[in-house]
C-alpha cells in the first residue's frame, strides 16, 4: 500500500503543476484582447452557425474552467468568464467546446463510444477500488482460488472501463481542439499573436487529460500487480 500512496503522490504533484500552469497560461491570454471584438459567446454562436449547427443553445455556467459541452441536452456551457470576456482564452475555450458539439453533429466515434460508457464509469469509478481492497483483504488468509479473489478481479475490470473511458478521452479532446483550432484559422477570427494564445492554452487543456490517463494507466497497473501478485 504504500508503494500505491507514493504514486498517488506523484501523479497528484504532476497534475497540480500542470494545472498550475494552465491557470497561469489563461491568466496570460487573458490579457490578450481580441482585435474582433468578440466574446466567448459570440466566438461559439459564430463557430456553431459556420459548421450548419442550429439546435444548440450557448448558455453561461458558475464557476472558473467549468466550460463542456453537453450533449444530452445539446448546450454549449460556457463559465461566466469565457461567455462574457473577448480575449484569446474565452476563443480558445469556446471553439473548443464547440469542437465538441460539431463531434456530435458529425456522429465523431470516439465522442460516442465515450459517452456510452459514461454510465459504466459512473459506477466503476466509485467502487472498483473498493472491490480490489475488499477482495484483497478476503483472500490473504485463503489459499488458491478464493471468493475475494473472484471480488478483486471484478474490481479490476470496472476499474478497466474506467481506464479505458480516461484514454478515449484524449483523442476526443485533441480532436476537438484542433477543430477548433482550424476554424479560427480558416475563418480569420483571430490575429497571429490572439491564434498563438489560443493555440497554447489549448495544448496545456489538453496535458491535463494526459497526466489523468498516466494517472489511470498507472493505477490500473498497480492494482493488477497486486492481485494477480498474489496468485503465485
Amino acid at each position: 500500500m504504500i508503494g500505491y500512496y507514493i504514486l498517488l503522490g506523484l501523479i497528484a504533484l504532476v497534475s497540480w503543476a500542470v494545472s498550475s500552469k494552465l491557470k497561469s497560461k489563461f491568466e496570460e491570454y487573458s490579457k490578450v484582447h481580441l482585435r474582433n471584438g468578440m466574446s466567448g459567446a459570440e466566438i461559439a454562436e459564430k463557430m456553431l452557425a459556420d459548421n450548419g449547427i442550429y439546435d444548440v443553445k450557448v448558455i453561461s455556467t458558475p464557476g472558473r474552467l467549468t466550460d463542456h459541452y453537453n450533449p444530452a441536452d445539446k448546450t454549449v456551457n460556457l463559465s461566466e468568464a469565457v461567455y462574457n470576456q473577448r480575449n484569446a482564452a474565452a476563443a480558445a475555450v469556446a471553439a473548443h467546446e464547440c469542437g465538441h458539439a460539431v463531434q456530435h453533429a458529425t456522429a465523431y466515434n470516439m465522442l460516442q463510444l465515450r459517452s456510452q460508457l459514461v454510465p459504466i464509469v459512473n459506477v466503476s469509478s466509485t467502487l472498483s477500488q473498493w472491490l480490489i481492497m475488499g477482495g484483497l483483504i478476503l483472500g490473504i488468509a485463503s489459499k488458491g482460488f478464493s471468493f475475494g479473489y473472484i471480488i478483486a478481479v471484478i474490481g479490476l475490470i470496472l476499474m478497466a472501463f474506467a481506464t479505458v473511458f480516461s484514454l478515449i478521452t484524449l483523442p476526443v479532446e485533441y480532436d476537438a481542439s484542433n477543430r477548433a483550432l482550424a476554424w479560427l484559422k480558416n475563418k480569420n477570427m483571430l490575429s497571429q499573436q490572439e491564434y498563438s494564445g489560443a493555440e497554447d492554452a489549448l495544448k496545456w487543456a489538453a496535458r491535463t487529460y494526459v497526466v489523468a490517463a498516466i494517472g489511470a494507466v498507472a493505477s490500473m497497473l498497480y492494482w493488477a500487480l497486486q492481485v494477480f501478485g498474489r496468485r503465485d
